[in-house]
């Protein structure tokens, strides 16, 4: 029979891996953000042969931008997982109060919802744009 004090150990075990786990997808969002601004940024006109070669770059580096912020927010969105777990309150849906999925967090361990409030905030978007 277990007890009580040995699914806490094996709760802290799980909580520890998925801390594990969002400290290395933020080590590699920083990662690709430094090496954006360390090689991907450098936009210098001499380099391009005509005015195509120059649009083209600029569109690539507005786009590298838009993934950079994108970016961004998963990185919120790791940071605010990691507050959860040292709240004790990592794995408990935002809407509902329910308990998230293990199979869910193995997922997006940055999660705030439940598949079920996930599946309805995303058929309310839909309907409404």
């Amino acid at each position: 029979m277990a007890t009580g004090k040995g699914q806490e150990s094996l709760k802290k075990k799980e909580l520890k891996r998925f801390r594990e786990l969002l400290l290395e997808k933020k080590e590699d969002i920083l990662k690709n953000a430094k090496r954006t601004l360390n090689e991907d940024m450098t936009l210098d006109a001499d380099d391009l042969p005509d005015e195509m070669d120059l649009a083209s770059s600029e569109y690539l580096q507005s786009f590298t931008f838009r993934l950079r912020g994108r970016e961004k927010t998963f990185l919120k969105k790791i940071e605010r997982a990691l507050v959860k777990i040292d709240e004790g309150t990592f794995g408990v849906c935002e809407d509902c109060g329910e308990l998230i999925s293990m199979k869910r967090l193995e997922a997006r361990p940055e999660t705030t919802l439940c598949i079920r409030c996930k599946e309805d905030q995303e058929r309310i978007e839909k309907a409404y744009g």
